[in-house]
């Protein structure tokens, strides 16, 4: 399944009928997206920091629920998840071209030519 594919039949779930204006839809996908990582957060620090094991199961849904907010999310503002894909890799190919590094991180170069803060 590519990431257009997914986005797709991602919507087929999402609330998005016409009584529910976009605001009220950009604030629910928004805040979903929010807290489904909050969740993965929450798990993460009972693994590092209260000796729980990690769920791997656990994780894979709550990844695929951050997914889904990020799908339809994208879709509310006329983006396909392909875009977002191929951009976010142009972007770490020009900040960090030989693959990430401390030091790269430092001296990293975004868009434009300009040294990223």
């Amino acid at each position: 399944m590519n990431f257009n594919d997914y986005q797709r039949a991602a919507l087929r779930t999402a609330n998005i009928g016409p009584e529910r204006a976009r605001r009220d839809r950009l604030a629910n996908w928004a805040l979903g997206l929010i807290g489904e990582a909050g969740e993965i957060a929450e798990d993460m620090k009972k693994h590092l920091y209260h000796e729980h094991e990690l769920d791997h199961a656990a994780l894979v849904k709550e990844l695929g629920d951050v997914l889904w907010y990020l799908a339809v999310l994208a879709q509310e503002v006329g983006v396909e998840l392909e875009e977002v894909a191929t951009t976010n890799i142009a972007k770490l190919l020009l900040r960090y071209p030989d693959g990430f590094s401390p030091a790269h991180s430092m001296r990293r170069v975004d868009e434009g030519g300009r040294k990223a803060e």
